[in-house]
């Protein structure tokens, strides 16, 4: 699959993951709708990158994502591809649960996927052709400890991809569903533990870039850290547990 010459709209672009992406994307070719919170992160990125175009939006807000949606659709008329990896993680146990955070992170890693698939998707379908990536977490394939909040929220915008995914199967839609690990950004740097096969923005971006000129639906990674959860999902779900209950 080529990417040269074709339009993507990579929202969560301003930091880490997504930023990584819009240069590897920009690097194979492809001209780029940058957007994000950050307006000033997302000029300085697309200064730096050829037929990119910073284009601000809170997902959070109804009316910034109508708003830019619209203006995304006439940066490029025939957007071949979305993909979804706005992100906002606090490492929360229920047992010190705080109002307002668990919200917040549903907010921007769920909900806001749907406002924006809302619009998007429509328009593909319109077209008969498109390609939709969801970025989960592999947080999101089973209930962890310390995860209230960021666990659901991923594993709700993975059950997503596989709704679309059966809806859209013959539609000329591409979807699929990328679970990374843990990668090395300002949202990672919030624990306090170890974190295993912890990848730089830059290796997990080659890693999607990857995963999207494939055919498969859900792809996880880095292995052999991802058979843990993609397997574990088979054990009874308190042997699961305990591989990762803190140890005192």
């Amino acid at each position: 699959m080529s990417f040269a010459g074709k339009t993507y709209w990579i929202i969560g672009a301003s930091e880490g993951l997504g930023r990584a992406l819009a240069r590897a994307l920009a690097h194979e070719g492809a001209r780029l709708i940058l957007s994000a919170r950050n307006e000033p992160r997302l000029r300085d990125l697309s200064r730096d990158l050829p037929e990119a175009t910073a284009l601000a939006m809170d997902v959070t807000d109804a009316t910034s994502v109508v708003a830019a949606a619209c203006r995304a659709e006439k940066l490029g008329p025939s957007l071949d591809g979305v993909i979804y990896c706005a992100g906002s993680y606090d490492p929360m146990s229920a047992l010190e649960w705080k109002p307002g955070r668990a919200e917040r992170m549903t907010e921007v890693n769920y909900t806001g996927a749907l406002r924006v698939l809302s619009h998007v998707v429509p328009r593909m379908v319109a077209r008969r052709s498109g390609h939709v990536v969801l970025i989960g977490s592999l947080a999101g394939h089973r209930g962890l400890p310390g995860a209230i909040g960021y666990g659901a929220s991923k594993a709700a915008l993975m059950h997503l991809a596989e709704n679309l995914r059966a809806d859209l199967k013959s539609t000329g839609v591409r979807v699929q569903s990328v679970n990374p690990g843990f990668i090395r950004t300002r949202l990672t740097e919030k624990n306090s533990f170890v974190m295993p096969m912890l990848m730089t923005p830059e290796h997990a971006a080659a890693h999607v870039i990857h995963a999207m000129r494939r055919r498969r639906f859900s792809t996880s990674f880095p292995a052999p850290f991802a058979w843990l959860f993609t397997l574990g999902r088979h054990l009874p779900l308190p042997w699961f547990q305990a591989i990762f209950r803190p140890r005192a």
